[in-house]
């Protein structure tokens, strides 16, 4: 360990409310069984829009922008004046939060305390935010909601998790579009590594509605296919496009000793991360993923690791041509061609949660070493010619990794690679 990061760091915890389950037993099994949270969204499903598909949430109903005629699961119980400052994906990673605590056994004292912090990401609500505006030039800004401002613009999610959660420690929002909650993640591991903090609460959350995933259509970023068994399909010949989605993903990270003085359950050892900048081009990827490549390489030289000791490579993977074939080239410049290390992609399944892919696929690779398999990538049948060479399985393996790595990318090229690996090693 380093003097400048003294500070092992576990993952004690995860919790879900996403487009494959809304807890961490239900994704696990959707990862271990490739179920698709893929289908055919209902407000797409008209003759003027060209885009039918999105990974969709179950058992929540936010369509109302008035939280009080929400519905959700029963055994969520929220005070009037904690939900009337949320928006939809506020509502989702709260639920997710309480899961986390849970999971993790902390007691109240143990979450709100000055060693106890919080990084949060999303693009805010985009749908609460119109409604607010539209009804302020319609009607007067007296007839505007006081809540409209922290309910929906970027740091919503920081915002009101803090308060509800009462933490004491370092919390702050992160805005790095689809590389945010890795970004968080990252930032969090460096609190905890360095001694500044004990525990951090990793949460990255997105509406996934119509005002939020539509919009990627004038990019020609979504998939046009109508089918959920092929909309998403990472590295296939055939991709054409992401499919989106929304929900949160919570992962609770904790300094090592801590950790195990409390007997906390440690689902997976955070090693460190990297992150890096293609320079490149504000929306597309460096073709030649340069960018990711020194990611990935900067991961491995703050964790001591070589690329021959990855097993699995979560792959940022969202279906597009030009951010897979980028993503591939990036894989084989920093790992070769290695049948050793599986390189997958689960947004096969879920859609691409935008900001809240680092977190959540960050949650699936300490499930997926935890419970011992890996995931496959699902709806691919016939490779790019690109990935050549490449271990992509197809469907789960049924063993897990030892580490794992974690990629994400976003706007502006930003690209970051999370490492984790299995107790003890």
């Amino acid at each position: 360990m380093s003097k400048i990061f003294p500070h092992r760091v576990a993952v004690t915890a995860v919790g879900f409310v996403c487009s494959i389950g809304n807890d961490a037993q239900t994704v696990d099994a959707s990862l271990r069984e490739l179920r698709n949270g893929i289908e055919v969204y209902p407000p797409f499903d008209k003759p003027e829009i060209p885009i039918k598909l999105a990974g969709t949430i179950k058992d929540f109903k936010t369509d109302s922008t008035d939280p009080e005629d929400w519905t959700f699961p029963a055994r969520y119980k929220i005070r009037r004046e904690v939900l009337r400052g949320f928006s939809p994906h506020v509502l989702y990673a709260y639920c997710a939060t309480l899961q986390a605590i849970e999971n993790a056994k902390l007691t109240p004292e143990q979450v709100s305390n000055p060693d106890t912090g919080m990084y949060t990401a999303s693009a805010g609500s985009v749908y609460f935010l119109h409604n607010q505006i539209s009804r302020m030039y319609a009607m007067g800004v007296n007839r505007c909601s006081p809540m409209g401002i922290v309910s929906s613009v970027t740091g919503t999610l920081s915002y009101n998790l803090v308060a509800a959660f009462k933490i004491q420690g370092a919390s702050c929002g992160f805005a790095s579009a689809c590389a945010s909650s890795a970004h968080a993640a990252g930032m969090a591991w460096d609190a905890i590594a360095s001694g500044r903090q004990k525990r951090m609460f990793v949460v990255g959350g997105e509406d996934g509605n119509t005002d939020s995933i539509l919009p990627f259509a004038g990019m020609r970023a979504l998939s046009s296919n109508p089918d959920p068994a092929t909309g998403s399909r990472p590295f296939d010949k055939k991709r054409d496009g992401f499919v989106g989605t929304g929900g949160a993903a919570v992962v609770v990270l904790e300094e090592w000793e801590s950790a195990k003085e409390r007997g906390a359950p440690i689902l997976a050892e955070f090693l460190g991360w990297g992150q890096a900048s293609d320079g490149y081009n504000v929306a597309i990827s460096h073709p030649e993923g340069a960018g990711l490549a020194r990611a990935m390489e900067n991961a491995l030289k703050e964790t001591g690791l070589t690329p021959e000791q990855i097993d699995y490579i979560n792959a940022h993977g969202t279906s597009t041509p030009i951010g897979d074939h980028s993503e591939i080239l990036a894989v084989k410049k920093v790992f070769g061609v290695n049948p050793k290390v599986a390189v997958g992609s689960t947004k096969a399944i879920t859609g691409h949660g935008l900001s809240l892919a680092g977190a959540m696929e960050a949650g699936f690779c300490a499930l997926a070493i935890h419970n011992g398999y890996t995931p496959g990538t699902a709806h691919t049948s016939e490779l790019d010619p690109v990935a050549e060479g490449l271990n992509i399985p197809l469907q789960t393996l049924p063993v897990g990794p030892t580490i794992a790595m974690s990629n994400s990318s976003g706007f502006g090229g930003a690209n970051v690679s999370l490492i984790f690996a299995k107790p003890g090693v």
